[in-house]
């Protein structure tokens, strides 16, 4: 019968990933609701083998897809359909798991590390939050919701400070995809935002946006890097964005839709960018402008 690949795998599509804090290693969920952790150093080792680029450790983690993962200095946590989890990444890499659980719905939960209960709630949005990212030099947090509406919280204080309705922003709205925000960045003064919405780059300050980007469909993430803007979403490939709103490159990947795009800048040991979407196989670029190999669940 030859190499039949599994049904499951078929079928299977990438939602989220994050690197550990030692950027030595890279999980990724999928939409079954289990966390793959995969080695970068044995991935990116001269002498990689195809088992090299297989999981050290597949658990699951949800009940439903995994639409979230983010790391902190100790833990990945992980969202999916009403939870939030946190486990020790020194536990994962021992393949021996810890889970601590809280809530989930239109709010943000922020939770105590180190005793894993949940410390306060940010209420606000008015559908369920697709997307998060922190501004560290402000400490305040952003969030992006299927209402369409990019808030702003004090960290600090927990209070929200801006609201920004993308959708009602004529240079921005698409309502032939609807008003969702599916992908949020920050560099410094400058924001990402998009998803319904084209993407676009607004600067915080004005509370405006300066360039939208000539892309079709929905875009799911997209990062600040360097002097370029890295996104992706429905189609088979990385786009290069200029800040001023051009598309300079498009590069091809092995998933026919993405989801998920992850830097590794850790160290120039293991650094990588890594793409997911539909597909059980992880695209790892070592040069950011082609594909070099693939990781697969």
């Amino acid at each position: 019968m030859g190499n039949m690949v599994q049904p499951a795998l078929l079928h299977m599509s990438v939602f989220s990933q994050s690197f550990s804090p030692c950027g030595r290693f890279l999980a990724a969920g999928n939409n079954y609701g289990e966390i793959a952790v995969f080695s970068l150093s044995a991935a990116l080792s001269p002498d990689a083998s195809e088992a090299s680029q297989k999981p050290i450790l597949n658990f699951t983690a949800h009940d439903g897809p995994v639409f979230s993962l983010l790391s902190t200095d100790t833990h990945l946590l992980s969202a999916g359909n009403g939870e939030i989890s946190a486990w020790s990444w020194a536990e994962l890499i021992k393949k021996d798991n810890s889970l601590i659980v809280g809530g989930g719905d239109n709010n943000i939960h922020i939770m105590d590390m180190e005793t894993g209960i949940f410390k306060s709630v940010l209420k606000g949005h008015t559908d369920y939050i697709h997307c998060l990212c922190f501004k560290e030099r402000e400490e305040e947090i952003l969030s992006g919701g299927e209402d369409g509406a990019v808030r702003i919280w004090d960290a600090r204080t927990n209070r929200p400070v801006h609201c920004i309705e993308v959708f009602k922003y004529e240079e921005c709205a698409r309502p032939q995809f609807g008003k969702w925000i599916s992908c949020l960045a920050t560099d410094s003064d400058w924001m990402l935002c998009g998803g319904g919405p084209s993407l676009s780059l607004w600067h915080l300050r004005s509370m405006s946006p300066t360039s939208v980007f000539p892309l079709p469909g929905c875009q799911r993430e997209a990062v600040f890097y360097q002097d370029l803007i890295m996104s992706v979403g429905e189609g088979p490939h990385v786009s290069h964005c200029l800040h001023g709103g051009t598309v300079k490159a498009q590069i091809p990947c092995t998933p026919s839709s993405l989801n998920t795009l992850a830097l590794n800048l850790k160290n120039s040991e293991h650094r990588v960018m890594t793409v997911g979407g539909s597909s059980h196989q992880i695209d790892v670029f070592t040069n950011f402008s082609y594909r070099a190999f693939s990781l697969s669940f």
